[in-house]
């Protein structure tokens, strides 16, 4: 067993030679390794696969009782300064790296078939290799250094991924916006690190804790400096995970292929901040304030996206806002101490939301083949319906999914949510009044979701709403006057050519998407529906395994103090309210009793604040892009006016003083000496008076 830790850093290493093999093959041999489609897909499938079957067996040892194993080389030395790098593996990052790489596998099967046709098909692979590998090691990494290296790296993995179409202006704009958006964050985050190695000095994360709640109670560290210290680095969460306020470049990532969108929103980037909030909770927990600030703002995010959700009509986007929620979900959970709850829902949530992401690039696969690969008509509920009757595998799952994040029993979602709000009720109740009526709204959104897509009768052939969707979206294009002179002659050969290889082939309707692509949704379907009972309340052998730092859990002693009553009440309250949401969902968007867009008219300001995202990116555009750009300009004339007239005026001067005294350079001798004389008498004259 020893050897199998000894070489636990394979799991990180083997991704990520993979992609450095297919990479240097791309650069050097492009045509040959794109040749090569298959092949390179199975060999980076195989390595990850490798990987996931070394996360099981450490995780069935951790799970058996192996003690905590970490190995360490000094990286860096100064003096006092030294600095290790690793791995460690503990019940913590033995179930992260499950949870990564079976998420990471399964999307990479799905991949083949989502991406069969796409000429960046190899370098997608390479990509996704190059993420997975990120992550991995992120999570295995022993202190906050080493985090903070690999946390960087996800991000410039993810930039790739988002704007893998980059020819696609929303793509390229979606990839700066994430970009941006997650430097502040990690801007703050590495602040924090310096801060706390400044105050504590250790970057190792037990030792942060102890020696900061030993200073602060000790009055060698002011509360108000830890607390800041607290926030800082709880602002890399905040944009990593999409937390209010830097969640606004969570649904612009939608512009990327669909299986990267599974893979972020499930298992990777969005995981990577409250895996960190998890990793400093020795941290976090001795400092309240910090938790205050940590369970509020996953609160109000929770709130956000939820009723952003309820309005979205893009696929992804609505799924990227229920992500956002979900997440707020978790960070709310660990600052109100329910460590072991966040992790649960987290691990919940990246099996069913992993599901419910590849089921909509399954309806976006088949929608193609009806409306074209116009992302605009084949991503919007609006030309979906009756989907069920055409795509049945993907409409079950997606059912399951949607059951599972909405909290209906035995689903997996219903047994971690429960667990969140039951702690947070016995924290604060207001907390709970939130998560309670996000609870709702989740159930009515993911329905109405699953009732616009999947129920009812199929719009995708209805022009009028095709033309409706393009021209709101400001992409709607002349119609084609067909006859003499209407397409040039080459135009119409490669239209012919697309058709013959199938690439632009329409049909009067979608179709279920290949074995490739429906197999992974069938096989995450298990977990959405099993995997929460391990954390069953009343046989909480998760909470046993996966507890706080410092703390020690008994399934025993939990089952034997267990109230039903408390159970039954807290459990179905947010079980009525979910039914509550279903029911109205129902009632709006499968039986057709009650008009949403009534009531959208009858509540305008609520409506519109909901369908422009509470104007956040309207705010962050006229404040920070363009204060940005006026105060560019400003430096611009700074630059132009101050320093660059002061270089001009130094040099004007140097021209004149050098076209002056060309003058005196006459070359005779009598008008030196004559200059000479002339000088000593005119200093003689100034010292004499003086």
């Amino acid at each position: 067993m020893e050897t199998l830790y000894q070489y636990a850093w394979l799991i990180a290493v083997l991704p990520l030679a993979g992609a450095m093999l297919v990479g240097l093959g791309l650069i050097s041999l492009n045509r040959f390794t794109n040749r090569l489609r298959q092949l390179t897909a199975a060999a980076i499938v195989s390595l990850l696969g490798t990987s996931m079957v070394l996360s099981f067996a450490l995780l069935w040892s951790q799970i058996q009782g192996h003690e905590t194993y970490t190995r360490t080389l000094e990286w860096a030395a100064a003096g006092n300064f030294h600095l290790s790098m690793g791995y460690t593996i503990d019940h913590l990052t033995a179930l992260m790296l499950v949870i990564v790489t079976t998420v990471a596998f399964l999307v990479m099967i799905y991949t083949d078939g989502y991406m069969a046709h796409d000429s960046g098909y190899v370098r997608f692979y390479t990509y996704l290799s190059l993420f997975s590998s990120s992550m991995l090691g992120l999570v295995i990494s022993p202190n906050l250094v080493q985090v903070y290296i690999f946390w960087e790296l996800v991000g410039m993995c993810s930039y790739l991924l988002i704007g893998f179409w980059y020819d696609r202006k929303a793509a390229a704009d979606a990839c700066q916006k994430a970009f941006v958006v997650n430097r502040v964050g990690d801007f703050g985050l590495l602040l924090g690190m310096l801060g706390l190695f400044w105050a504590t000095g250790s970057f190792d994360f037990e030792v942060m804790g102890e020696h900061l709640k030993a200073f602060v109670e000790g009055g060698y560290l002011s509360t108000t400096l830890a607390v800041l210290f607290g926030v800082l680095v709880f602002m890399g969460p905040v944009a990593k995970s999409a937390q209010f306020p830097l969640h606004v470049w969570l649904p612009d990532a939608m512009e990327g292929p669909t299986p990267i969108s599974a893979l972020i929103h499930a298992a990777t980037m969005v995981a990577a901040g409250v895996f960190l909030i998890a990793r400093m909770y020795p941290v976090f927990e001795g400092i309240p304030s910090v938790m205050n600030v940590i369970a509020w703002t996953g609160a109000f995010t929770a709130f956000l996206g939820a009723t952003i959700a309820i309005t979205q009509n893009d696929i992804k986007k609505g799924l990227a806002y229920s992500t956002m929620s979900q997440l707020g979900y978790m960070v709310m959970a660990m600052g109100v101490g329910a460590y072991g709850a966040g992790l649960f829902h987290l691990m919940t949530h990246a099996y069913f939301k992993a599901m419910l992401f590849l089921c909509s690039g399954s309806v976006i696969h088949g929608m193609e083949e009806v409306v074209g690969h116009d992302p605009v008509l084949a991503q919007d509920m609006r030309l979906m319906g009756g989907l069920r009757k055409f795509m049945p595998i993907t409409a079950i799952t997606f059912l399951i999914g949607t059951l599972a994040i909405c909290g209906i029993p035995p689903f997996a979602g219903f047994w971690s949510k429960d667990e969140i709000l039951g702690s947070a009720f016995a924290a604060n109740p207001a907390l709970w009044g939130v998560g309670f009526l996000t609870a709702g709204i989740t159930a009515f959104y993911m329905f109405r979701m699953y009732f616009t897509t999947f129920e009812g009768k199929f719009r995708g052939q209805e022009k009028d709403i095709q033309q409706q969707l393009l021209r709101e979206a400001g992409t709607l294009k002349p119609q084609m006057a067909f006859g003499p002179g209407a397409m040039d002659t080459r135009e119409l050969k490669a239209m012919a050519d697309e058709d013959s290889h199938g690439h632009h082939h329409h049909s009067d309707r979608p179709h279920e998407s290949p074995l490739s692509m429906t197999l992974p949704l069938m096989l995450l379907a298990i977990p959405s529906m099993l995997v929460g009972l391990v954390g069953t309340p009343f046989n909480n052998y998760f909470e046993a395994f996966i507890h706080a730092p410092g703390e020690v859990a008994e399934v025993v002693s939990e089952a034997e103090a267990f109230d039903w009553a408390e159970f039954i009440t807290m459990a179905g309250s947010s079980v009525g309210i979910a039914l509550i949401g279903i029911t109205i969902a129902s009632l709006m968007y499968l039986l057709r009793r009650i008009d949403p867009g009534a009531i959208a008219r009858r509540f305008p300001a609520l409506y519109q604040l909901s369908l422009n995202k509470w104007y956040f990116d309207d705010i962050y555009h006229k404040w920070f892009v363009v204060g940005s750009r006026r105060l560019a300009r400003a430096i611009m004339e700074v630059d132009y006016r101050v320093v660059d007239g002061a270089v001009n005026l130094t040099g004007l001067a140097t021209l004149l003083s050098g076209e002056g005294l060309k003058y005196f350079e006459t070359g005779r001798a009598q008008f030196y000496a004559l200059i000479i004389f002339a000088a000593v008498l005119g200093l003689v004259v100034v010292f004499g008076v003086t």
